[in-house]
């Protein structure tokens, strides 16, 4: 390994630190500001973790020099046999997608009180859980209902105010 080489490798490996812990700094404040489980946190972390070392991985391979065209090869191979057992999971992979997707960018919270519109039926209720692949309503008679993450962001979701705040909405099941 060349003296070049080796300087683009100590960039490349600070560059993914800062970034690793710039993004488990964003995912922890997004947590906080969502109420999210600690859980969840260290789920969305977990997820963020790997997709930094995936990138890692292939940019230090391209430093160091090892053929573009080997590499190609090997995460076309990777990528067919995950796509594959993915495709076949393909719920799995689209609840955690949408798993993503709701804990930085959901307007709603965990405590707070909505209403799912569907074309066949209303569902109202207290956002009690929102987990890896499900969110969680608890409606006015206790009952639990679980949504998929996929599905959850599918419907239209009315956010009820409570009593307390200036616009009051009434709650109708």
């Amino acid at each position: 390994m060349s003296l070049l080489h080796f300087v683009y490798f100590l960039i490349v490996t600070l560059v993914y630190f800062f970034a690793h812990r710039w993004s488990n700094r964003m995912v922890v404040g997004s947590g906080a500001a969502s109420r999210s489980v600690p859980a969840r946190v260290q789920y969305v972390k977990k997820t963020v973790s790997i997709a930094l070392t995936l990138i890692y991985l292939a940019v230090v391979s391209l430093v160091l020099g090892i053929n573009y065209g080997e590499i190609t090869i090997f995460l076309s191979s990777a990528f067919a046999v995950i796509g594959v057992a993915l495709f076949a999971q393909w719920s799995i992979l689209s609840n955690i997608t949408a798993s993503l997707v709701i804990f930085f960018g959901f307007p709603y919270r965990i405590g707070d009180r909505v209403k799912v519109l569907d074309k066949d039926d209303t569902l109202s209720g207290v956002i009690e859980e929102i987990s890896l692949f499900s969110v969680q309503l608890r409606d006015s008679e206790g009952n639990l209902a679980t949504f998929p993450n996929s599905l959850f962001l599918q419907r239209p979701v009315i956010k009820i105010e409570s009593k307390h705040s200036k616009a009051v909405v009434e709650f109708e099941d």
